[in-house]
């Protein structure tokens, strides 16, 4: 009778150590939105502000995203990734000080306002190293038959700390202060400094030669244009953030529209990231079979029929319930893009893949927080979200017809 032991769910104890470290770490990034948000439209009362705050962070990061991806791929991961934990460390440090009561009462708005949009820039330079540098770390952590697994259970670990940080942060405005609240934030990112430690350096497996900083890139940009599956994905999730997104304007639906404290933010918040969790736990344990293109535009166009639901509910139950189920139809798109960036990628281009994945994905967060303020100032707030949730489905639609090598993916 054969015997089969079955893996522990952290697969080793080097992957554990970094899933924690990232996870406590990604949890205090996950409070700022929620604490700045609030504090921002509190001092401005401007919904453009809010859009401004997403740009801030986003010009930088797409900046720095290629050649941080080749110094991503040249470099000691363990090592860089720590030293970015320890310069977010020093930025929440300074969030810390401008979001005080002292800081806000001794200075003008506008002081305030713009030393806030240039801390978030701050964390948009260290973000162009620090997310790719996880991304590219992670096959060099586990076996390549458990990384399907590794890649669910990372995502797992990103929307667990996306439910917590705004949850806690949301609580803690409520009934501290925002000073304890990024007291808080600076702990858990010290915190997971220390965590990192416990991850053994690894080589480094991209040799250079006489390859240029810039020769590079292109290499890493020529891959991705060669390989139309993982473009499309990539694209399909870019214009479908930068419309459907409206992490930027909860703070006014909270307070102006739904009439909520800074709790009722936190959860509105963390409402999207609670429904992807779900999503990737279950997909973990029962993964997606056959037609997984086909499967990542059913998604994205239910993400963008939740968005249409939320922009036009007065009621906090269903507005959560919108965010909760969108969140749901992301989490199955999250599986499915990181399961194609780790299977399609060779281990030596994965930082310059990454970057370019990043300018995609993460900054399309940013653009659409700046496009959603934007069209808040200009359209009003619920008309906004409308016609970005259309614009969705226009979006889904269109790369339906034109990505055939996307919807016929299967891996």
């Amino acid at each position: 009778m054969s015997t089969h032991t079955r893996q522990p769910f952290l697969l080793n104890n080097e992957f554990a150590w970094y899933v924690t470290a990232r996870l406590i770490f990604l949890a205090g990034l996950r409070m700022t939105p929620v604490l700045l948000g609030w504090k921002l439209y509190e001092v401005t009362g401007s919904k453009l502000s809010l859009g401004v705050l997403g740009l801030s962070e986003v010009i930088p990061a797409i900046l720095l995203a290629l050649p941080a991806g080749v110094k991503i791929d040249r470099s000691n991961k363990q090592r860089l990734i720590s030293i970015c934990m320890l310069l977010y460390f020093f930025v929440m440090l300074g969030m810390l000080f401008v979001t005080s009561d002292y800081f806000i009462h001794t200075t003008s708005p506008a002081a305030v306002q713009w030393s806030i949009y240039a801390l978030v820039a701050a964390t948009g330079a260290i973000r162009a190293f620090s997310s790719p540098a996880f991304s590219a770390f992670l096959s060099q952590l586990v076996l390549p038959t458990q990384l399907v697994r590794a890649t669910s259970i990372n995502s797992m670990a990103w929307l667990l700390a996306a439910v917590i940080g705004p949850g806690v942060a949301g609580l803690l405005m409520g009934y501290t202060n925002v000073t304890i609240a990024f007291t808080v934030v600076s702990s858990l990112v010290l915190i997971a400094v220390f965590c990192m430690q416990n991850v053994k350096q690894k080589p480094v497996l991209f040799k250079p030669g006489n390859t240029r900083t810039w020769e590079s890139v292109k290499e890493g940009i020529h891959f991705i244009l060669t390989q139309k599956a993982l473009l499309g994905s990539m694209t399909l999730d870019m214009f479908a953030v930068l419309f459907g997104g409206v992490t930027a304007l909860l703070p006014v639906f909270a307070k102006d529209i739904l009439h909520l404290g800074p709790e009722g933010l936190g959860w509105l918040t963390a409402a999207t990231y609670l429904g992807n969790f779900i999503a990737i736990a279950a997909l973990t344990w029962k993964p997606l079979k056959n037609n997984q293109g086909q499967k990542l535009f059913y998604v994205v166009g239910g993400f963008g029929l939740c968005i249409l639901v939320f922009a036009l509910s007065q009621n906090f139950w269903l507005s959560f319930a919108a965010l909760f189920v969108s969140g749901l139809f992301d989490g199955v798109s999250v599986i499915i893009r990181g399961t194609v960036l780790q299977l399609f990628v060779p281990d030596e281009m994965r930082g310059r893949v990454s970057s370019v994945s990043s300018i995609f994905i993460n900054s399309s967060n940013e653009l659409g927080q700046f496009e959603s303020g934007t069209a808040a100032s200009l359209l009003g707030t619920v008309p906004s979200v409308i016609f970005g949730g259309c614009m969705t489905l226009l979006v889904v639609t269109v790369t339906w017809f034109k990505a055939p090598s996307l919807r016929k993916l299967e891996y």
